[in-house]
């Protein structure tokens, strides 16, 4: 793949995002783990606000677990930040709170996922790696006229600009390159596309993302928030008015503890109330 042309194309249309303006491995493995299922403009303020709270793995570490959800408010998924707060205990405890630069390390970290570590790897210490997420796999897949696996996306990364070109990867499937109604015509990677717009999509449909609207998730989030103030009464009826069942305790109970499980919150000790962990 001619990287030059794609890379003189994203510094004149690439995106300027907070996170390019640093390879501080906390910040940018933070920015990762929030931008996930997230869109960008939601991450960006409470990305800031995070580091303003929490600028080390250690100081995260330190933090009560409850601070470090109450810090996500407004992201959704709210168990990434139970993740990234076990996370910064691990890098506290077995890396001496340095983010470790080795992706077996990385992986073994809670929470953190192939291409979380692959990420950090590329963008925080500018490594030659290939950085696969949705957006990227699909430029991939269009380009070499079939889907690609990390081993592909590896060896097309040059080795002379890892980051830029990760970075123009992104950028291009985020704004250029996009599942629905692609703008060829801009692409920089036009002339070398095996696709080009023409006959059946290499990057294929995509799963669709479930309805959010009335889903256990939005019942879960809701619970979240209210915790975010303080405890929240266990009553089954009480939990179906703070989740929005207020016709449905038993539901309401059943999504509670989920999130009880899941680390996020904690039986108080009379059991009457749950609130953060």
């Amino acid at each position: 793949m001619p990287s030059h042309a794609l890379i003189e194309w994203a510094a004149a249309k690439g995106r300027d995002l907070p996170w390019r303006h640093t390879r501080d491995p906390w910040a940018i493995l933070v920015s990762e783990v929030m931008l996930q299922q997230t869109q960008v403009a939601r991450v960006v303020p409470v990305w800031r606000a995070f580091l303003d709270c929490f600028p080390t793995p250690t100081a995260c570490a330190a933090a009560p677990q409850a601070d470090v959800v109450v810090a996500w408010h407004g992201m959704g998924y709210n168990r990434r930040a139970v993740n990234l707060h076990r996370c910064a205990v691990a890098i506290a405890d077995d890396h001496g709170g340095a983010v470790p630069d080795d992706l077996d390390a990385l992986l073994a970290l809670p929470g953190i996922g192939p291409y979380t570590a692959r990420a950090v790897l590329a963008f925080a210490f500018e490594r030659r790696v290939g950085v696969l997420d949705v957006n990227a796999m699909r430029v991939h897949a269009r380009l070499c006229g079939r889907a690609v696996d990390q081993r592909a996306a590896d060896a097309a990364t040059p080795e002379a600009a890892p980051w830029a070109w990760n970075q123009a990867i992104l950028d291009l499937g985020a704004t250029v390159c996009t599942k629905r109604s692609p703008r060829c015509g801009e692409c920089p990677l036009m002339g070398e596309c095996a696709w080009r717009g023409t006959g059946p999509d290499p990057a294929g449909g995509g799963a669709r993302q479930s309805r959010f609207e009335g889903s256990d998730r939005q019942g879960r989030g809701r619970l979240v928030d209210a915790l975010r103030a303080g405890a929240v009464s266990a009553r089954p009826s009480d939990l179906a008015v703070t989740m929005g069942w207020p016709g449905d305790p038993e539901r309401s109970l059943r999504v509670a503890m989920s999130v009880v499980t899941d680390g996020l919150a904690k039986w108080a000790d009379d059991s009457e109330t749950i609130c953060l962990r």
